[in-house]
């Protein structure tokens, strides 16, 4: 790309940030609902800028005709809203965590607005969303987001025609990946449900006139908050390993 030839290099810019402008949206951490939109749309036109600069050779020419052009645009739109997408069902997987989570402690009815999710969820999962989001600032993981932006052009270059059946194998095998990290994660709470349900079940048969389940209750909160105290970093290790994984391979 011509640094001296304006109207091109105003076009790479903005095809490019098409692409990193919708994935901005949904990247955890810098897509959150917190992150004001000017915020994101300002960095996403930023990185645009830096990112026009290394992939400006092999983007396609500005289509003569405004059709082809907005065609185009709408193409890298629905490419960043996937790679955004991909990132942000790895998030889902602190949700089922959580859940299951609930589910083992008694705790899965008591409810709190998650700002990540952008609605009501279980308490333990919006404590365990609200965590991975401090990781992924303090462990400098949004940094290989960023990269994971420019990598994209090498997985689905502008202006060719994604492989849909890539992009469904693609997606597919994220969400499955999510559900299966986040049964990892609450593993330790669900091998601890299973005891302590085990042993009530057995304690009411022996006593049936008591009311074992509602006695039992405390004890239950009070034994999984304590085991997931001891586990959470583990816990955390779990997701933020696969996150990892995932975002290297954007980049």
């Amino acid at each position: 790309m011509d640094a001296l030839d304006l109207p091109a290099s105003i076009f790479a810019i903005l095809l490019v940030f098409a692409r990193t402008g919708a994935m901005m949206m949904l990247v955890p951490g810098i897509g959150e609902i917190g992150v004001p939109a000017r915020v994101r749309l300002g960095l996403a036109l930023a990185v645009a800028v830096i990112i026009a600069a290394s992939v400006g050779d092999a983007l396609p020419p500005m289509p003569p005709k405004p059709l082809a052009l907005a065609g185009l645009i709408t193409e890298e739109v629905l490419i960043g809203l996937f790679f955004g997408s991909l990132l942000r069902l790895m998030m889902s997987a602190l949700v089922v965590a959580g859940q299951m989570i609930g589910m083992e402690t008694g705790l899965a009815f008591a409810q709190s607005f998650d700002p990540t999710q952008g609605r009501q969820g279980a308490i333990l999962a919006t404590f365990l969303n609200l965590t991975a989001v401090t990781m992924i600032f303090v462990s400098g993981l949004h940094h290989v987001f960023l990269q994971g932006l420019a990598g994209t052009y090498r997985i689905m270059p502008a202006g060719a025609a994604p492989m849909l059946e890539d992009v469904a194998g693609m997606g597919t095998m994220v969400v499955a990946q999510a559900f299966a990290v986040g049964m990892q994660m609450a593993a330790p709470l669900i091998a601890f449900g299973l005891v302590f349900y085990l042993a009530l079940g057995v304690l009411s048969r022996l006593m049936p006139q008591v009311q074992i389940f509602f006695v039992a209750m405390p004890l239950n909160i009070f034994a999984g908050l304590a085991i997931l105290t001891l586990s959470l970093g583990a816990i955390m290790g779990v997701w933020f390993r696969h996150m990892e994984m995932l975002a290297q391979g954007l980049a």
